[in-house]
C-alpha cells in the first residue's frame, strides 16, 4: 500500500514538472514568433519555477490520491497565464504584441469556466483545485493590470491588488478569514475583471470605452469586496456576541453548580 501511494505521490509531482515544461515551450514558441526579449524570457522562466515550485509543495502537504482532470486544465490555464506575463513584462521593451497577449489571455477566461465543470462532474472537486484556480484567475487579473494601467494610469492596478490586499488584511484582522456564502454577484463580478480588463487590453475600443469598461469593473470589484467584508465583520460580532452570551451563562450557573 505505501509503495502505490508513493507511486502517485510520484506520479502527481511529475504532472506538475510536465507542466512547466509545457510552460518553457510556450515561451519559445512565443520568443520564435514575436522575437521576445530578456525581461520576457526572464519573467516566463521566473513564473514557471514558481508555479511549479509553490503547486509542488501544496501537493506534497496535501497528498492527493492524482492530479485530477480539473487541475489539469487549470494547470493550462496556469500555463497561458505564464505566457501573458511573458508578454506584459517584454511590452515594457517593445512594442507590446497585442494579438498574441489577446488569444492567450481569451482561451484563458474560456477555460476558466471549465475547470469547475469538469471538477464537479468527475467528482474530483477539492480545495486545494479550488485555491489552484483562484490564484490563477487573481494572477492573471493582476497582470492585466498592470498592462492596462501604462495605457490609463496607475489607478488600474487597484482591480488587481484588491484580492491581495485582502489577504494582507486577513493577517491583521483574522475574521475577514471566514468562509463566505456561495454569490452569484460575486462570481459574476470576478468574471468581468478579466472581461473588462481584456477589452480595454485589445486596443479595439475607443480611449473613452476603454476607460468606461475598466471603471465599470473597478467599481463592481469596489463593490463586491465591500459588501463581503460587510458582512464578514457582521458575522463576526454576532458570534462574539453568542460567544459572551455563553460565558456569562457559564459564570451565572457555576455558583449554582458548586452549592448542589
Amino acid at each position: 500500500m505505501a509503495l502505490n501511494n508513493t507511486y502517485d505521490a510520484r506520479l502527481v509531482q511529475q504532472e506538475t514538472a510536465v507542466g512547466a515544461g509545457v510552460q518553457i515551450l510556450l515561451l519559445a514558441l512565443l520568443g520564435t514568433a514575436i522575437g521576445m526579449g530578456p525581461a520576457g524570457w526572464l519573467t516566463g522562466l521566473v513564473f514557471a519555477v514558481a508555479m511549479w515550485a509553490v503547486l509542488s509543495r501544496a501537493l506534497h502537504r496535501t497528498r492527493p490520491r492524482s492530479f485530477g482532470p480539473a487541475n489539469r486544465v487549470t494547470l493550462g490555464r496556469a500555463t497561458l497565464v505564464g505566457g501573458v506575463t511573458a508578454l506584459v513584462a517584454d511590452s515594457f521593451e517593445s512594442s507590446p504584441p497585442v494579438t498574441a497577449l489577446v488569444g492567450l489571455t481569451a482561451v484563458a477566461l474560456i477555460l476558466d469556466g471549465v475547470d469547475g465543470k469538469v471538477a464537479r462532474a468527475t467528482g474530483t472537486s477539492t480545495p486545494l483545485g479550488a485555491r489552484f484556480d483562484m490564484e490563477v484567475d487573481a494572477f492573471l487579473i493582476l497582470v492585466l493590470s498592470v498592462y492596462v494601467s501604462t495605457q490609463l494610469g496607475p489607478w488600474v492596478m487597484l482591480i488587481g491588488g484588491m484580492r491581495y490586499a485582502f489577504v494582507a488584511a486577513a493577517h491583521v484582522w483574522p475574521w475577514l478569514n471566514a468562509s463566505l456564502p456561495p454569490s452569484t454577484a460575486r462570481k459574476t463580478v470576478a468574471a468581468m475583471q478579466g472581461i473588462c480588463l481584456l477589452l480595454a487590453a485589445s486596443g479595439y475600443l475607443p480611449p473613452v470605452a476603454s476607460l468606461g469598461v475598466v471603471v465599470l469593473a473597478l467599481t463592481t470589484l469596489v463593490w463586491s469586496f465591500g459588501r463581503d467584508v460587510l458582512w464578514l465583520r457582521q458575522t463576526s460580532r454576532v458570534r462574539d456576541g453568542e460567544v459572551e452570551e455563553m460565558l456569562e451563562l457559564e459564570s451565572e450557573l457555576a455558583p449554582v453548580t458548586s452549592t448542589s
